[in-house]
């Protein structure tokens, strides 16, 4: 009976553990997008590696399917350089988190607007890693289409 009890209870613990680590994981997206919002470049790179990598799937004029890489520095500066009074909002419309020990997965379909007026949409694809007990995320890379939005 004992031995039914003791598993039992490691299973419960390893669900709520889980859960916690989900919402740990979802957290840390949710708040570099509040940052990603506010124009904060600190916030952002609060929640990034020093070594993110940041990247773009997309098509050029031709038609051709490319990868544009974007380093940190210029990703920030880009957010921060929007005028103030110009509206932008990265709607995230879901969130599919995969999780193994101290490495996360977050899949996060997107809407796009910008001064108020739908833009683009698409998927981000996020790698994060626990160090030191904080989700840092390592790797971005999303893709942007004007057609096939929901």
């Amino acid at each position: 009976m004992k031995a039914i009890l003791y598993v039992v209870f490691l299973f419960a613990f390893s669900v709520v553990n889980a859960q916690s680590e989900t919402e740990n994981v979802k957290k840390t997206i949710d708040s570099f997008f509040d940052s990603f919002h506010a124009q904060d470049s600190v916030g952002m790179k609060s929640f990034v590696s020093q070594k993110v990598i940041i990247q773009s799937v997309g098509e050029n004029q031709q038609g051709a399917v490319g990868i544009h890489k974007t380093s940190l520095s210029d990703f920030l500066k880009a957010i921060a350089s929007i005028p103030k009074e110009v509206s932008f909002k990265e709607e995230l419309l879901d969130y599919q988190i995969s999780i193994d020990g101290n490495m996360a997965n977050v899949w996060t379909p997107y809407n796009f607007y910008f001064k108020g007026r739908f833009s683009h949409c698409g998927v981000n694809s996020f790698q994060l890693v626990k160090i030191n007990g904080k989700w840092q995320i390592i790797y971005i890379i999303d893709t942007r289409r004007k057609e096939g939005c929901e």
